[in-house]
């Protein structure tokens, strides 16, 4: 299941619901995949004449004109011949390499059936290089289909599947200046929330210019107990280039009624990426978004989503060198997992989740991203027929891997020690997993069910 990034606005709430390796510039995969993809242009290059009308206008409008629109977060505007021609070369190199759309997830390794899943299929990295390699003609542009009905840049996501949000909670306002050190900024606030209801999607939004300044914005429930020690459990985590979240069908993570929530902010001033602005932003707002399932909706399956560490002890890269740091976790229960989140910064370039089965001694490989990149932050979400079903016992096993060389186009500067630390310049070892937790009856039910299917 493949959904566009026109997709991330306009299925229904059902349909919502699915780096590189050391010393690799790519896995073994892509570079097959890209020999396919070579095969397949030279075919239509030689035999099928191939168009921006006819054939690529229907894929840059349904899958980048999303961002690649005046205003948008794409540093160029693609929404017409004139715009994309002059592009094309660096279009075809970006498809290829699978850089753009920018959704880091291996095509070859791990479940493959996602949700909101931006990467374009093989068919189409193919039409689109043989367009270029055949010149990019332009064919009949009055045969053009019309522009996507995009909806506007500060419309929250999710929008046209569930309307607005039920609760939108800001961030206090603060400056953020053109350049300095990295800031954070922690407060409480009133959640609004006067009784229990579980949630059906979030998202975070940084207002106006701030997307590039926000490195990260984590909500949390939070309470200050008599002896004056926050309580507290994380709401959602945004990163930069993140969409949203949306909780499968029948589980329930749960709002609280007359909670706080804790925002936990981390700012850079001047702003990373192709798009940063480089000046000041005053009064910067961060905005949490929550979308709530009726009044009434009830679950015995309840989904939390937490951070899980990886050695971060251990994380300390030499200049010009690389690292790799491992993290494990089981539970004395079933779970499924149902979306997988790395996080890392500048010389983070690849992760994995791999489950082990002590009682067989099988590992499987849920997940593998080879050219992660610290811009465009993605929960990846498995569809609820592919989501892992973990029994009780196994053991996740998270990975990831450093490039502190001059060969990772993210490194600022590959003569520095790095190691764990909370500026952009420092780096980050964990993942954000999303986990419903089972009883033995769902779990075999689950299991059941899918066997049943197959």
């Amino acid at each position: 299941m493949r959904f566009t990034l026109r997709d991330q606005f306009e299925t229904s709430a059902r349909d919502g619901l699915a780096g590189r390796r050391p010393g690799r510039r790519m896995s073994l995969g892509l570079m097959a995949a890209g020999a396919v993809f070579a095969l397949q242009t030279q075919s239509a290059s030689a035999a099928d004449p191939v168009t921006y009308a006819d054939e690529v206008a229907g894929i840059i409008n349904e899958n980048c004109v999303v961002c690649h629109r005046e205003g948008g977060i794409g540093p160029m505007a693609l929404t017409n011949y004139e715009q994309v021609r002059p592009w094309a070369p660096l279009i075809q190199l970006k498809v290829e390499n699978g850089e753009m759309p920018p959704y880091a997830y291996d095509h070859d390794i791990g479940i493959q059936d996602l949700l909101g899943d931006w990467r374009l299929s093989q068919d189409e990295v193919a039409t689109i290089s043989a367009w270029v390699e055949q010149g990019s003609p332009a064919g009949n542009l009055d045969a053009v289909g019309p522009m996507p009905d995009l909806p506007s840049l500060d419309e929250w996501n999710f929008a046209d599947r569930f309307g607005q949000p039920d609760i939108v909670l800001a961030s206090n306002p603060i400056d953020v200046p053109a350049n300095g050190n990295d800031l954070w900024d922690k407060h409480f606030i009133d959640s609004g929330l006067t009784e229990d209801r579980c949630i059906k999607a979030m998202q975070v939004k940084p207002r106006g210019d701030a997307k590039t300044v926000v490195h990260h914005a984590n909500t949390y429930f939070a309470e200050i107990n008599e002896d004056g020690i926050v309580e507290r459990r994380p709401v959602t985590e945004y990163a930069m280039g993140k969409w949203g979240e949306i909780m499968p069908d029948g589980v329930c993570r749960k709002a609280f009624a007359d909670i706080m929530i804790q925002w936990d902010i981390h700012l850079y001033p001047g702003g990373l990426g192709g798009t940063a602005p480089g000046t000041v932003i005053e009064d910067n707002v961060v905005e949490l978004g929550i979308w709530l399932h009726p009044e009434g909706y009830e679950s015995d399956v309840t989904q939390d989503l937490a951070t899980y560490q990886l050695t971060q002890g251990d994380l300390f890269i030499p200049p010009h060198g690389t690292a790799m740091t491992q993290g494990m976790h089981s539970f004395d229960h079933p779970v499924r997992i149902d979306s997988f989140q790395p996080h890392g910064h500048l010389r983070m370039n690849a992760a994995s989740l791999e489950i082990y089965y002590p009682e067989t001694g099988r590992t499987e490989v849920v997940s593998m991203i080879s050219n992660w990149s610290a811009t465009w932050h993605h929960s990846h979400l498995f569809a609820p027929d592919a989501a892992p079903l973990v029994p009780a016992g196994a053991i996740l096993v998270i990975k990831q891997w450093y490039d502190n060389t001059e060969n990772n186009p993210n490194n600022p500067d590959p003569r520095q020690w790095v190691a764990w630390g909370q500026r952009t310049a420092d780096e980050m070892s964990h993942a954000w997993i999303a986990i419903s937790h089972l009883d033995d009856e769902t779990y075999q039910e689950l299991l059941e069910e899918r066997q049943n299917d197959s």
